[in-house]
């Protein structure tokens, strides 16, 4: 069962694809698995509101992010137990790949094992989502979580979309033409990633030229230097200690002001407009994998 709020437009999609669809007490109540796939500042209201009510003794609360567990946002009776499944790739990719017939790596972690099955449960469900085929790694849910955040944080949201337009800026601010600009920093991100991807960095500057090898090398430290990595120290004490959680939290209970600010400013991006125009011309993006 899928559990959704009323006039969602996922029911229809969900429908469609032969699953049964409910309100979400509804589906609390009626299940003895209860999986969380929701935005992790959406859980704790809807679990209280929804959820708490209908968790007997013997019941499974999973997760697919630790977030709420760990910052005790969420806080499930003791005969319950507590598990996380959490696939290493967004929703629509891990169903695409799915589809094919792989899976994606997952990782798996139980904080309250009130059954004694709460591991097996948990390593039943990464199986039947597709997770087993490509590995299933042991965590817990403090780890999973910091280390999550932390490479959404310095790596793979903030750390690259910092450093793309930080060198884009260089280049414009150099006299360069825009097009140009976005193909070095941005357009040809995609090719260096997936060489890490398949290989690793090894694989990447074997694939690269002698030139930009030896770039890497001597100028990458220039760019991420000590004071960076001291920088990264410091994000990583803020996602320890708490206080993003607790930034994010009331970032939300205010009605998200600073994050519909800051998403407004970035989408106005002068690299989102000459990039907006250069991928309209190549339609083939679309189909890239």
């Amino acid at each position: 069962m899928v559990g959704l709020y009323e006039g969602s437009s996922s029911i229809a999609k969900a429908e469609a694809e032969g699953l049964k669809v409910g309100m979400v007490a509804e589906v609390a109540e009626q299940s003895d698995i209860i999986m969380m796939l929701i935005p992790d500042h959406l859980q704790s209201e809807v679990y209280r509101e929804s959820i708490q009510q209908h968790m007997l003794p013997g019941k499974t609360l999973m997760f697919a992010h630790g977030f709420n567990i760990h910052y005790d946002t969420i806080q499930a009776p003791e005969g319950v137990d507590v598990s996380m499944v959490a696939p290493k790739a967004p929703g629509h990719r891990m169903r695409e790949v799915f589809t094919k017939g792989s899976g994606v790596p997952g990782l798996l972690a139980v904080h309250q094992d009130a059954t004694g099955n709460a591991h097996a449960v948990g390593l039943a469900y990464a199986r039947g989502v597709g997770c087993t085929r490509a590995g299933v790694l042991d965590t817990t849910f403090k780890e999973e979580t910091e280390t999550d955040l932390f490479g959404e944080q310095a790596v793979l949201c903030g750390g690259v979309t910092a450093l793309v337009k930080a060198a884009y800026e260089t280049l414009i601010e150099a006299g360069y033409q825009p097009e140009s600009a976005y193909f070095e920093c941005m357009h040809e991100l995609k090719l260096i990633v997936d060489l890490l991807y398949q290989g690793g960095m090894g694989y990447m500057r074997y694939s690269v030229s002698d030139t930009a090898e030896f770039g890497d090398y001597t100028r990458g430290p220039v760019v991420v230097d000590a004071q960076v990595k001291e920088n990264m120290k410091e994000v990583l004490a803020r996602i320890q200690d708490g206080s993003f959680a607790r930034e994010w939290i009331a970032e939300n209970d205010e009605g998200r002001p600073t994050f519909y600010r800051m998403r407004e400013e970035n989408a106005a991006h002068p690299i989102e407009e000459v990039g907006k125009e250069l991928r309209a011309m190549m339609p083939f993006l679309q189909d890239v994998d």
